[in-house]
């Protein structure tokens, strides 16, 4: 009895203690963002304040250490990153949708549970092996339709493979958090299987399904090696699908080993453009949400 006494006493204590450390550590989580921030803003500053406007009306990207020799067109780069990561998107989110649902609703347990650990093992696989087995495979097949093979279509499918089962397994989750109660009134007015996911289960996981849009679309928008790989790091805007292209990802691990003074800063005006990018999205994301 004299234990349990002391540790009431000494209890608000601790419970002041955790909520302190809890503090501190959002508090650092929080600054460590800053730091990133501010980072990307100062060492971008100098490509900004000399470049200007130039980083997006320059029609090519030959960067050099002196403005007035190079040119440092950053628009085709954006729009490569965004046309894969958008494609990828389009692709994934259906195929990860209808995925989750019949796993859910429509396969058998022990299938479900063999498919789901299929998925998952998708989910382990290393991005350079989906950029090499690209490279090998998926290139010379596209090749045959339109050389050189290394494209923007290339780079959609590897990166549709890679977010699918992040769409799928967050969608998954969604929807085993619809409560039973709705399901199960639902079939007792008389509704069938599909009306009752129609009309009841996926409203009801809207916001964990677009959740899952956004965690795979931030993993497209970040992928590097396999991007790299397949996608012909060209700088221009596609035109079509059989188009190479060059994302933000790309051009920052391609140049930055022997950059130099204001390319150096221009490619990291590269990876501010990606994290302003990457905000947006989240913030388009999130106002779904709002909506659903």
């Amino acid at each position: 009895m004299i234990w349990f006494g002391s540790w009431h006493l000494f209890r608000p204590n601790l419970d002041a203690q955790v909520g302190s450390g809890l503090r501190l550590a959002a508090i650092a989580a929080s600054s460590l963002v800053l730091l990133i921030v501010s980072f990307l803003a100062h060492e971008s500053w100098p490509a900004i304040s000399s470049l200007g406007s130039r980083m997006v009306t320059d029609a090519s990207w030959h960067p050099s250490a002196k403005a007035s020799e190079g040119t440092f067109g950053m628009w085709p780069i954006v729009v490569g990153t965004l046309v894969v990561t958008g494609g990828a998107v389009m692709l994934a989110s259906p195929l990860g949708v209808v995925s989750a649902v019949f796993a859910e609703f429509y396969a058998p347990p022990h299938v479900a549970v063999m498919f789901r650990g299929l998925i998952e093992l998708l989910a382990g696989i290393p991005s350079v092996v989906f950029g090499l087995w690209g490279l090998m495979v998926l290139a010379p097949l596209i090749a045959r339709v339109s050389p050189p093979g290394q494209s923007l279509l290339a780079g959609v499918v590897i990166v549709t493979l890679m977010i699918l089962p992040t769409v799928m397994l967050v969608t998954g989750s969604a929807l085993e958090s619809v409560p039973r109660e709705r399901v199960r009134g639902a079939v007792a007015l008389g509704m069938g299987r599909f009306a009752v996911i129609r009309h009841v289960v996926i409203p009801g996981a809207r916001a964990g399904i677009v959740t899952g849009m956004l965690l795979g679309a931030t993993r497209a928008m970040g992928e590097t090696m396999a991007v790299l790989m397949v996608c012909g790091n060209v700088v221009k805007i596609p035109r079509g699908v059989f188009d190479p292209v060059r994302t933000l990802t790309a051009n920052m691990a391609l140049e930055m080993g022997y950059a130099l003074d204001l390319h150096r800063s221009a490619l990291y005006t590269s990876g501010l453009a990606l994290l302003v990018t990457s905000m947006g999205l989240v913030a388009c994301a999130q106002w779904l949400g709002r909506e659903s």
